[in-house]
């Protein structure tokens, strides 16, 4: 198929609107960071470890609970009515965050918010790649990631700018009693309503994934129509007699029997896998310590929320160059970069803090780790997460490996602090580095290159019948 018989004004513009989901992921996920030194003293937890760590991590029961229900709901309702109610949750999580007067009120909206992420982390990356030709699915899938980068860089460039300058050595009675102790916080919330808002407005005028529609047998007129309108009318003919072929080897269930069949199993595996080891490769630690080598390399507290948008801007360069690479070099040689990479990084990270080798250096050496991540594993994730699984149950597979990618976040965030107590920065960034060697034989010995293909011919390469 010609590339220049693809509508793809109309291609690109669906796929932007459901990446926005993408986008409030990322700054739902980053802008509490930037809330934290003031809602603290607002809601009295400074001083209470446990309600300090239970504020930050609260909204990952909600990315649990929504990654749960994503591919459950998705398979029977349409990724289209899911999206719209992520869109719905994003907008009222932002609004009653920004608007709560107790710290209960708070965690249930954050918890809100949560679900949202969970639903968009799982659904718009899956919509993406069932609307896109296969030729130009991997970049098109890296939208999403793309966009959750930039929600990110957003939410930093909104924290620096909303936050007004906090005097040095002022006391928590200080904060409170300051614009940003009562006002400021609660604007870094609301100003995410925008993008929400336009997110679930946008939404409505957006088609139904057509693979989707084709699992429907009332629905079969649409999904041409829809097909028609990407591809033309041949495009139309050949994609959904090859969407009704493997459709139709399998006339059984979608359940939890199905998904143990040898070759399901064996794709399910792989994805679980691939979503736990984007998480334990460690770059969260990265972030995590950001603070801190921040000021060792030399930089004033009132300069470190401008240095940390500056790693979003790396963040942001890099995730275009992953994005350009996907469907040329190809899924297996991103990761395996971004495995091997990072493992020599982390190795090289661990060594300059056990000789105490600070300053620049150190500085180079976290741009570069964020730089390597944001390149390959960060998006081709979940390129292949969205590609992999068989049409007829892809939104149950998808769901199943989002809620191990949250878990697997949710283990990282709790161990950290007690393995960087245990062994210290040196050995945690070692540690981590081990874990990508691990990673990146895994994925040498068992992730198969999809690169160019369709789904379809993905599931019937893949998938033993």
């Amino acid at each position: 198929m010609k590339e220049n018989t693809f509508n793809w004004k109309y291609l690109v513009s669906i796929c932007l609107v459901s990446a926005m989901g993408g986008l409030l992921f990322g700054y739902d996920w980053v802008v509490i960071g930037g809330a934290k030194p003031f809602y603290e003293p607002f809601f009295g937890i400074t001083n209470h470890a446990f309600l300090q760590g239970w504020a930050m991590s609260c909204a990952l029961a909600g990315c649990l609970a929504g990654a749960v229900i994503s591919g459950w709901l998705s398979d029977r309702l349409g990724r289209k009515k899911l999206l719209i109610l992520a869109a719905g949750l994003f907008v009222t999580a932002s609004l009653g965050t920004g608007a709560a007067d107790s710290f209960d009120v708070f965690v249930i909206f954050r918890i809100l918010g949560g679900i949202g992420i969970g639903l968009a982390s799982n659904l718009s990356p899956m919509y993406i790649a069932e609307i896109t030709p296969g030729n130009v699915r991997g970049r098109f899938v890296s939208i999403n990631q793309l966009t959750i980068v930039i929600g990110i860089l957003a939410a930093q460039l909104i924290n620096w700018r909303i936050a007004r300058p906090v005097a040095s050595g002022a006391t928590t009675s200080d904060i409170l009693a300051s614009w940003n102790g009562q006002t400021g916080w609660r604007w870094m919330f609301y100003a995410c309503t925008i993008p929400a808002g336009l997110f679930f407005i946008l939404m409505w005028f957006v088609p139904e994934s057509p693979r989707w529609l084709a699992q429907k047998s009332v629905y079969h007129t649409k999904a041409r129509k829809i097909l028609a309108k990407i591809g033309g009318d041949d495009y139309a003919v050949s994609e959904f007699a090859s969407i009704e072929k493997t459709l139709s080897e399998s006339n059984e269930k979608t359940n939890l029997r199905f998904l143990k069949q040898p070759g399901i199993s064996k794709l399910l595996m792989l994805g679980i896998v691939l979503a736990v080891f984007q998480q334990w490769c460690g770059i969260n630690v990265i972030f995590n310590y950001a603070q801190e080598i921040f000021s060792n390399a030399g930089y004033s507290v009132s300069d470190i929320l401008f240095n940390i948008v500056i790693t979003g801007c790396v963040n942001l360069i890099f995730t275009f160059i992953g994005m350009f690479t996907v469907d040329k070099l190809g899924r297996k040689a991103l990761m395996l970069i971004g495995a091997g990479g990072l493992a020599g990084i982390y190795t090289v990270l661990g060594t300059m803090y056990f000789f105490h080798i600070q300053g620049l250096p150190l500085l180079i050496m976290v741009v570069t780790a964020i730089a390597c991540y944001a390149m390959s594993l960060a998006p081709v994730t979940w390129v292949v997460l969205s590609e992999i699984f068989p049409n007829r149950m892809r939104g149950t597979a998808m769901s199943i490996a989002t809620f191990a990618l949250w878990a697997a976040c949710f283990i990282l965030t709790y161990t950290f602090p007690l393995l960087n107590k245990l062994f210290k920065a040196s050995g945690t960034f070692w540690l981590y580095g081990c874990i990508c060697l691990l990673g990146f034989l895994f994925i040498l010995r068992r992730l198969p290159e999809t690169k160019g293909k369709s789904l379809e011919e993905i599931e019937d390469e893949f998938t033993i019948r």
